[in-house]
């Protein structure tokens, strides 16, 4: 292969290159939104061969950018001293590779002296068929010699590279020792990219920095118009999810006859909004590429997101609570109609007031004449399935495909349950007061027909909502953590 000065209009060919288990590929899925894509391992050398990749324009399909991930360097020091040895320093970087790419210990068949720079051929030759390359750096290890040898070898290839730092939210990270030796081999361009903690600003600031680098960019110019446009198009999908779930919940009701053990019908309704619930958590993983499967770990895996949203110690943990002052942990997140009481009283505190007609919740002077209850899912409830909605949501735009712990997807200034105070209602983070439901919320209430959890009709229910869920989406957005 021979490298091709890059013209306008050609794909840029970036070949990504470092020391072996710096996490190439664990960048790579991430800018590729891809779990799949090769294999991550906590293990040297599990990148054997070079794999290609494309970034696309999804609009016209046109390829912006072919990415190719490589093998690890695995003894640049010993590959520097033969070449020191066995090639003439008055020839240029290039030919000095290539006199390398053309000897036996290349293809790993000298063997005379243990000899076997195979693997760092296969980085070499993709070198010199590329473009530029980004030299990723594992923040958390020293500057040692063998990486001064590995740029010194890379910048033979007398193509731009610029070293990325991976791993960057480590308390272990060394990133001033790093740009102090890169600057002393006039390499003053780096950025930061995280595979595992992301942040869509780092990646726009890593083609930004390559862009700065070649004489054409008009790719990665269309590359970052295009990404942005799709990271505010995803964000806007997901809030309209959110909002059609809670309008979905919010309009779910259940009647009653007032002779009626209401326990079935509530234990019932909880189940429903158990299902609706998760299968909104799964169509947020997917729309963002995030997969419920055995390649890695999801946020679903997390406590948090496992837990019922019935139980009183999690309602608790997020400090709702209801008009009354009682903590809303105490309820089942059952309520009655708050037309005909002025309040919603969750489904312990009916239970318990039955002698006390509590319980004879309606609506209208018909349904008392009838004795008609009629059961909904009560505000408390409500605001926390919002509330841990908007939690994944930020979980999600914060994590790289890279991860494989679900405890990776923890972003900065997250909110650990664990530490909220009870007894100050100023440490909530919910997005609105449990008594000042939206407006979008509230109206729910009096439409039935909205849900498909009470009438069983998915798709006419999910239409005539879609106005309310537009309208919630957008106020949902301001509510979002990023």
């Amino acid at each position: 292969m021979t490298k091709k000065t890059i013209a306008s209009g050609e794909p840029l060919k970036l070949a990504v290159v470092g020391h072996t288990n710096t996490g190439k590929t664990s960048i790579l899925r991430t800018l590729l939104r891809d779990v799949y894509f090769g294999e991550v391992k906590n293990e040297a050398a599990t990148t054997r061969h070079v794999e290609q990749a494309q970034l696309t324009d999804n609009q016209t399909g046109e390829v912006l950018v072919a990415l190719y991930d490589t093998p690890g360097l695995e003894d640049a020091s010993g590959l520097m001293d033969w070449l020191e040895d066995n090639t003439a320093s008055r020839r240029d970087g290039i030919e000095r590779l290539q006199q390398f790419l053309a000897s036996d210990i290349a293809q790993g068949v000298d063997h005379s002296d243990n000899y076997d720079y195979s693997q760092e051929a296969k980085v070499i030759r993709q070198l010199l068929a590329s473009d530029m390359a980004i030299y990723v750096v594992d923040a958390r290890e020293p500057v040692l010699g063998k990486y001064k040898d590995e740029l010194a070898i890379l910048s033979w290839a007398a193509i731009p590279v610029m070293p990325v730092f991976n791993f960057t939210d480590s308390q272990d990270a060394n990133i001033d020792e790093w740009q102090t030796m890169l600057a002393r081999r006039n390499l003053h361009i780096s950025t930061r990219f995280d595979s595992v903690a992301f942040e869509f600003e780092d990646e726009m600031r890593l083609w930004k920095n390559l862009s700065t680098m070649l004489t054409h960019s008009e790719m990665l110019e269309q590359l970052m118009q295009r990404r942005t446009e799709n990271w505010a198009q995803l964000s806007d999908e997901a809030n309209i999810i959110i909002a059609d779930f809670l309008i979905n919940v919010a309009a779910f009701v259940r009647e009653i006859n007032d002779s009626d053990d209401p326990m079935p019908v509530l234990a019932q309704m909880q189940e429903a909004v158990r299902q609706s619930e998760r299968a909104m958590q799964h169509n947020l993983l997917n729309l963002y590429k995030f997969y419920d499967n055995a390649v890695a770990a999801t946020p679903l895996e997390l406590q948090a997101y496992q837990q019922d949203p019935f139980d009183p110690e999690l309602l608790k943990s997020y400090g709702i609570r209801t008009t009354s002052g009682a903590a809303a942990g105490a309820l089942l997140g059952l309520g009655v109609d708050a037309a005909a009481l002025g309040t919603t009283l969750g489904l312990g505190a009916a239970i318990g007031g039955i002698a006390g007609g509590l319980l004879s919740n309606t609506s209208s002077i018909a349904d008392r004449i009838t004795g008609i209850k009629r059961l909904y899912i009560d505000p408390a409830t409500l605001t926390l399935l919002a509330t841990r909605s908007i939690d994944l949501l930020t979980a999600l735009r914060h994590r790289g495909h890279a991860a494989t712990d679900a405890t990776q997807l923890i972003y900065k200034g997250a909110k650990n349950n664990s530490e909220s105070d009870e007894n100050e209602d100023d440490n909530s983070v919910t997005p609105w007061p449990t008594h000042k439901l939206p407006s979008e919320l509230k109206k729910a209430r009096g439409k039935p027909q909205w849900s498909s959890l009470s009438s069983g009709k998915s798709e006419q229910a999910q239409l005539l909502r879609a106005d309310m869920a537009w309208s919630l989406s957008a106020k949902l957005q301001s509510y979002n953590h990023d």
